[in-house]
């Protein structure tokens, strides 16, 4: 049985890995805000959505999502056109320069991350990238949660 302790342990060492988080999230490019970046990463991957859509993915407050997509709208990063099924929403779309941009900061910051691991055995990146994906599954949306 695992013991109360260790997972004592796992909190303290996910608020450490939330502040590395920071740390390479201020390696951004200074005109790309870790909101963006958010904004941006989840129109790539989950494709052209509504802010309602986008909002609950964020797991924030849609007042949050319409200030974060108002800036990369007009950074020219996302366009935002009409609806066609609902004329009271918008359809959020990633632009090429959104997509640039995104993948040159993605790039910084997956170079960065290949200098600090370098000493690593690539066994053990790839058990982390296992047992990180398995940690976020099992907790889920926590945040949204009342379990």
């Amino acid at each position: 049985m695992i013991g109360h302790a260790t997972y004592q342990e796992l909190i303290h060492q996910l608020s450490e890995v939330g502040a590395v988080r920071k740390g390479l999230v201020r390696r951004l490019p200074p005109e790309l805000t870790a909101g963006s970046a958010g904004v941006l990463t989840m129109l790539r991957q989950h494709g052209d959505m509504t802010m309602s859509e986008l909002t609950e993915l964020l797991a924030v407050d849609i007042s949050v999502t319409s200030r974060h997509v108002a800036c990369v709208a007009d950074q020219g990063w996302i366009e935002r056109s009409p609806n066609p099924t609902d004329g009271r929403s918008r359809i959020l779309c990633l632009t090429d320069a959104g997509r640039d941009l995104l993948d040159s900061a993605s790039q910084q910051l997956a170079d960065l991350i290949a200098d600090r691991l370098s000493g690593w055995d690539e066994r053990d990146v790839h058990e982390l990238v296992r047992l990180v994906t398995k940690l976020r599954d099992s907790l889920g949306h926590c945040s949204t949660s009342s379990n």
